[in-house]
């Protein structure tokens, strides 16, 4: 037992030298959706921006693998797929936004327990999807 708890900690330490997921620099944000509200903005902020934008706010434990490799991963996935800060290129998921909060896919269940913040109440989650519908255009119906 001795062994094995010695070799988990041998693994845990030689992971903190694999640079992936250390960089925590966010690219400049180049254009944003015109938002219908300050408000709409703000709750895109709360419960999206930090996977879906270029101004990713990262914990603590945004430096230590394996957590930094499974963010890093989340939110350059996230960018590929939505990204509230490059909206002068095409953003194919708009159009899903406001389906995927509304229905409670989004946020994402996992990230919710460490950033309680982003937990929408139900009015909160409506002024959301009615703020999406109005901001990102018809096609976020």
């Amino acid at each position: 037992m001795k062994r094995l708890l010695g070799a988990v900690v041998v693994v845990l330490i030689a992971i903190q030298f694999v640079p992936y997921g250390h960089t925590h620099t966010n690219p400049p944000v180049i254009a944003e959706p015109h938002w219908d509200s300050p408000e709409t903005r703000a709750l895109f902020q709360r419960a999206c921006f930090d996977c879906h934008s270029n101004l990713t706010s990262y914990p603590w434990y945004a430096h230590i693998a394996p957590m930094s490799w499974l963010l890093q991963r989340d939110v350059s996935g996230g960018r590929q797929h939505l990204n509230f800060s490059e909206w002068n290129r095409p953003q194919r998921h708009a159009k899903d936004v406001a389906e995927q909060v509304d229905s409670g896919s989004m946020p994402l269940w996992f990230y919710l327990p460490m950033h309680p913040a982003a937990r929408l109440s139900p009015a909160e989650i409506q002024e959301l999807v009615a703020g999406a519908t109005k901001s990102l255009g018809p096609q976020a119906k």
